[in-house]
């Protein structure tokens, strides 16, 4: 199976990702973060399901997307291309697989296609990282054997760790020189507790004598139930026989009269077959007679009647003719229609064309267009007409309003300028208010003037850490956007794209320029400008507070008040006359657009009424009703010519009808000279003349062939007859009648007997005697003699066990007695107690016990069957990862570990290899497991940068080994960019941060 294509929906962080034209051996090349993870766990979730939400495993679900999931498009070299779409839904999502033959499944198809794979067993083959070389790191020395084994045999350490995790249970439940693991506690505190039971029980004689005593009495209880059991057993045979008797003799007695009948073959219901055929046969021979007399005379019938063929020949067209008669009175009648309704058309003709006062020919007038755009336009022009009336009456309305409103406007304008004082006037008053020393002037002045200072050093404080703030925000928007410039610089320049590394050189000049210009710019100087100034008007009002005389001004004050209202209510005055104006233009502009619209409309209109070739002063005023006039007129001519076709088509059919029927009078009427509907009454007339003779011809051959037909049945049907008859008598090996009859009498009483004998036999069948126990009961003459003693011989029985149950009640009671009297009964108890415990944990160490034999037998078969095939491609991949240096790989007789042979013969334990060659060693064992065991499933080999440990020259020779594995994809996650230039440039794919993003 190879992936061909990816799409990602929504995957951690990658959203609506493709890749495509995914190679054979495809590198995936990222920094950290950049998502090779993320697509090594889509392609894991997409083939086996998304993690529920009870694993540990990462969902990856998209924090910025609400589609999860996505789709992969793989060919499977059995069942060809297929897309494997799986999305958010269920626990592990909803799959779809759609195969390029059209088919569509489910997960059913999907395991198909995976062999069945799931995903613990596929990440454990055929997908590794550096977690499993690290693992290696982790271990002991002497595990490390264990983990490499364990790798060759299912891809992952669960061997070894299922092993240790087995052997840890049983030391902890049982070690057989060991005090602390549960059954050794167990089996000291049964110990203990049975020296103490033994020594209570010797002080404790009867107690022992009574239970002896007790197991005695239940053993001969167990004797007598016996006894009891088999009496009652001898008792419903004898019940039984009772009831059979008389039916097993009856069954001897039948056995003994069909032996002296002996064997007889005769046929099946043989005297009712016999008798059957003898009523059959003599009325056959009778109904043969009287067939053959029938047909006689169906012959001279057939011979008297014989129609006319030539006139038969010609019944179809004649016919046609026929039909039509009752046509030709309404085309008679539809013509007087038509001509009444063409003086009807001519009349509207002349009334349309006075209306319209037009001199066009009837030809003309199907050139003047009156098509659906140009009925429209027709509409439009006069709808549009219409509303530029109304809006003209609207506007004059409008213009009549708002010129009363400017005129009122205007002399209230003139009547307040009288009342405003006039400008000396006002400049001399100002002057007196503005030039006293009005105390409480001063005061409200002073005090607005320290309000002003207060609000304008709040202000400039408040601008001062907007400013700071504004500067520290464009210090870090300076310093990202140099970066981004710096760094599309160095891509451009690393990737010698010169367009990016020249617009990131002139980004980072740009942004340098900005910055120098925008903290150039401030205008704190003009705020402390402004303050200085206030502080000095306040500084010379206070002085004035201090050294002024003050007058009383309140009347000038007022005066000056009263003419400031005057003033506002003049302004406002004014400011509604401007806008009274603005209103009145907007109403003479109006006019001007009216004006404008109705020109142009009466330009349309004009056109159209000279396409329409109507007068203007119609056109004017009644466009549309002179449009639909001309539509009627056009549609009456068309009516009128239609009429006239019509006219032409009804006069061609009358001919035709009756130049049809006048031949066909001289050909086979004997009358000539007839009218129509005469020469049409009298070919109908022959018509059904020969037909009935027709009819006749025809019935009376069918009825001589029917007669023919049931006559040679009939003698076939006798002849089968005789046959049978014969049959019959040669089955029963008999030659006359009388014979047969005899012979049947025996075979009716044989079938007889045998059905009795099976009626009997099957009310035997559920009987619980035996045929050795009927033989047996059939000796015996008194069988009631027999069921009496038995029944005395149970009641013994019965007695003595009662006698035996009231003494075991006895020896109860004293048993309990003995019981709750002493320290015996709860050491016994306790007794007990443990041992349950100790089978319960002896039953728990069992269980453990056969999982860990079971697990040895499985690693024993396998490291003798499949194990060797494994270890030859092992050893040749390890030979070639190293060089030669070591050649081969042993099985150690004791353990599960390896044992590696160096060029020189020496054998080396895995944990005293070298780490590097350990790796080598692990990656050698895990790839030949994924090429020979599970060689026929040729699934994508994932690899996530587990050869960073490795020096140059073994990366090279892994990535050497990698590209030797023609029958399997890789697919190569990893984020060290040195690794690139071993591979294609073509088979590289660099994943990028900004793109997922």
């Amino acid at each position: 199976m190879r992936i061909i294509e990816m799409h990602i929906y929504g995957y951690g962080q990658l959203e609506n990702v493709k890749i495509t034209n995914i190679a054979n051996f495809q590198v995936l090349f990222g920094e950290n973060e950049a998502g090779k993870s993320t697509i090594m766990a889509f392609i894991h979730g997409i083939l086996f399901g998304f993690p529920t939400r009870l694993q540990s495993e990462l969902r990856y679900e998209p924090k910025h997307s609400t589609k999860y999931g996505g789709k992969i498009r793989i060919y499977h070299e059995e069942h060809g291309f297929a897309v494997i779409e799986r999305v958010k839904g269920k626990a592990v999502g909803d799959v779809k697989v759609v195969m390029d033959n059209g088919n569509i499944g489910d997960e059913e198809l999907l395991k198909e296609l995976v062999a069945n794979f799931d995903k613990s067993l596929f990440q454990a083959i055929f997908s590794f990282n550096i977690h499993g070389l690290q693992n290696i790191h982790q271990l002991k020395g002497e595990d490390i054997g264990k983990f490499l084994f364990s790798a060759g045999t299912l891809g992952t350490e669960r061997l070894s760790k299922t092993e240790s995790a087995l052997q840890k249970e049983l030391d902890s439940r049982f070690k057989p020189s060991g005090k602390k693991p549960i059954l050794n506690e167990k089996l000291q505190a049964i110990h203990d507790i049975n020296g103490e039971l033994k020594k209570a029980a010797a002080k404790n004689k009867e107690y022992e004598n009574l239970v002896e005593k007790k197991e005695m009495m239940q053993q001969e209880m167990g004797e007598i139930n016996c006894s009891l059991e088999e009496i009652q057993n001898r008792l419903e045979k004898l019940n039984e026989w009772k009831r059979i008797d008389a039916i097993v003799k009856e069954e001897i007695w039948t056995k003994k009269e069909l032996a002296e009948l002996g064997e007889i073959d005769f046929p099946a219901r043989g005297i009712e077959r016999i008798e059957k055929l003898n009523q059959l046969i003599h009325p056959y021979n009778a109904e043969i007679l009287s067939l053959s007399g029938r047909i006689e005379t169906v012959k001279k019938e057939l011979a008297a009647i014989q129609p006319e063929p030539n006139f038969l020949e010609t019944e179809p067209a004649i016919l046609a003719l026929l039909d039509q008669v009752p046509l030709y009175e309404q085309l008679k009648l539809e013509k007087q229609q038509c001509e009444m309704k063409l003086a009807e058309d001519n009349e509207k003709l002349s009334v349309t064309s006075e209306k319209l006062h037009l001199s066009l020919k009837e030809e003309d007038i199907f050139t003047i267009n009156t098509n659906i755009y140009m009925k429209n336009q027709v509409e439009i022009i006069s709808r549009k007409r219409q509303n530029l009336a109304e809006a003209r009456e609207e506007l004059e309305d409008r213009y009549q309003e708002e010129k009363n409103l400017l005129e009122e406007i205007e002399t209230e304008v003139r009547l307040a300028e009288r009342q405003v004082l006039p400008k000396q006037e006002r400049e001399r008053l100002e002057e007196q208010v503005g030039y006293g020393n009005d105390k409480k002037s001063l005061e409200w002045e002073l005090k607005a003037l320290q309000d002003k200072v207060s609000f304008i050093e709040e202000e400039n404080e408040r601008d001062k850490a907007e400013r700071a703030s504004i500067k520290r925000q464009k210090k870090y928007q300076f310093f990202l956007f140099e970066l981004i410039f710096v760094g599309l610089s160095l891509y451009g320049m690393l990737s010698k794209n010169w367009i990016l590394f020249f617009l990131g050189v002139l980004g980072c000049i740009g942004m340098v320029i900005f910055m120098t210009k925008s903290t150039k710019q401030s205008n704190s100087k003009n705020m402390d400008q402004t303050l200085d100034s206030l502080r000095e008007k306040e500084r010379q009002l206070i002085q004035k507070l201090q050294t002024a005389e003050y007058e009383d001004f309140t009347k000038l004050e007022n005066q000056l008040m009263l003419d400031n209202q005057r003033l506002e209510e003049l302004q406002m005055l004014k400011i509604k006359l401007k806008q009274q104006q603005s209103q009145y233009e907007r109403i003479m502009a109006k006019f001007a657009e009216w004006e404008m619209e109705s020109a142009q409309n009466k330009e349309k209109l004009l056109s159209i009424s000279s396409e329409l070739q109507i007068p203007e002063y119609i056109a004017t005023t009644f466009l549309l009703e002179a449009f639909e006039l001309i539509e009627q007129y056009k549609s009456i001519c068309r009516e009128k010519k239609q009429l006239y076709t019509r006219l032409e088509q009804i006069n061609q059919q009358q001919s035709k009808l009756a130049d049809g029927l006048k031949s066909y009078e001289t050909r086979f009427l004997p009358e000539k000279g007839l009218d129509l509907h005469n020469t049409a009454y009298l070919l109908r007339n022959k018509l059904k003349e020969e037909h009935e003779k027709q009819i006749k011809t025809q019935e009376r051959r069918e009825k001589l062939a029917g007669l023919e037909a049931d006559r040679k049945q009939r003698s076939q049907e006798l002849e089968h007859l005789k046959v049978e008859y014969k049959k019959l008598l040669h089955a029963a090996k008999v030659e006359t009648e009388q014979q047969f009859y005899e012979l049947g009498a025996k075979a009716e009483k044989q079938g007889k007997l045998l059905e009795r004998l099976e009626t009997i036999q099957s009310q035997l069948q559920y009987s619980i005697l035996s045929e050795q126990d009927r033989d047996g009961f059939l000796l015996i003459h008194n069988s009631d003699e027999l069921g009496r003693e038995c029944n005395q011989e149970a009641q013994h029985f019965q007695g003595k066990l009662k006698r035996l149950h009231e003494e075991q009640a006895s020896i109860n009671y004293e048993i309990q007695i003995l019981e709750e009297g002493g320290v015996y009964s709860d050491i016994l108890h306790h007794y007990k107690q443990k041992k349950f415990e100790l089978d319960e944990a002896a039953r728990e160490w069992s269980v453990y016990c056969l999982a860990q034999e079971l697990l040895s037998s499985t690693i024993e078969k396998y490291k003798n069957v499949h194990l060797p095939r494994m270890l030859l491609k092992a050893e040749e991949y390890l030979s070639f990862l190293t060089n030669g240096n070591y050649q081969k790989i042993h099985l150690q007789h004791s353990g599960l570990g390896f044992l590696v042979e160096r060029e020189d013969r020496t054998l080396f334990e895995a944990n005293e290899l070298s780490q590097a060659t350990t790796e080598q060693l692990y990656v050698s064992i895990r790839l030949a497991l994924a090429t020979t065991l599970y060689e026929n499933y040729r699934f994508p080999i994932i690899i996530d940068d587990s050869f960073v440990n490795f020096d140059a020259e073994r990366t090279q020779k892994v990535i050497e080994l990698l590209k030797r594995l023609e029958h399997n994809q890789i697919l190569f996650f990893t984020c060290h960019s040195h690794l690139l230039p071993l591979f294609p440039k073509e088979n590289v794919l660099s994943l990028q941060k900004a793109l997922f993003r």
